[in-house]
């Protein structure tokens, strides 16, 4: 009797263990799931937020709209001259910086520029901002080939470009022109 009473772990019946792995899996394979569609929904919102602000190319094209609308209406005034508004002239030493490489050699930007600033500018920030100010120009020179910047239209939109860059960053103030007084590439 005690040989019946003993009983052999081969004998009795285990618990299946299938069924506990697939609960398992399946709990990490919903919630893998939700934070999936989390992470989507959290980009979707984030595009749409991206969507809705302005390019820099949009806020450029604004502010030429603005300045040809200036200049008709000064030519309907009779007038023929547009207003000029007064500011702050601070001139940057030149700068010579490599474009954009196209199709053929290497080749540099020399831009010597005076910047106009509004007259509720403080002359104290151009001057402490100014490395700031010239690695934004070095920047967007960089960024661009010789043949965006040969034609009337290229250099107004980099003036227009290096405005906003600047703006961006400026506290007290603003850039209101650029005035190129040498350009030249090599």
């Amino acid at each position: 009797m005690a040989d019946e009473e003993e009983v052999t772990p081969e004998s009795t019946p285990a618990a299946p263990a299938g069924k506990g792995k697939n609960i398992i899996m399946l709990a990490l394979m919903g919630t893998n799931i939700l934070l999936m569609a989390g992470v989507a929904a959290l980009q979707f919102l984030a595009y749409q937020q991206e969507a809705g602000t302005d390019t820099v190319k949009d806020l450029i094209k604004a502010e030429m709209r603005l300045q040809l609308a200036k200049q008709e209406e000064a030519q309907m005034d009779g007038s023929g001259v547009a207003q000029e508004e007064e500011g702050i002239l601070f001139p940057l030493e030149g700068f010579t910086a490599n474009l954009a490489q196209g199709d053929g050699p290497r080749r540099f930007l020399r831009l010597s520029s005076v910047l106009k600033f509004s007259k509720t500018s403080n002359e104290e920030e151009f001057k402490a901002r100014k490395p700031q100010i010239r690695d934004s120009i070095i920047t967007i020179i960089n960024s661009k080939r010789p043949e965006d910047l040969i034609k009337m239209e290229g250099k107004s939109y980099l003036k227009e470009e290096i405005k906003a860059a600047i703006n961006s960053f400026l506290v007290d103030g603003k850039v209101i022109d650029i005035y190129y007084v040498g350009f030249q590439i090599n």
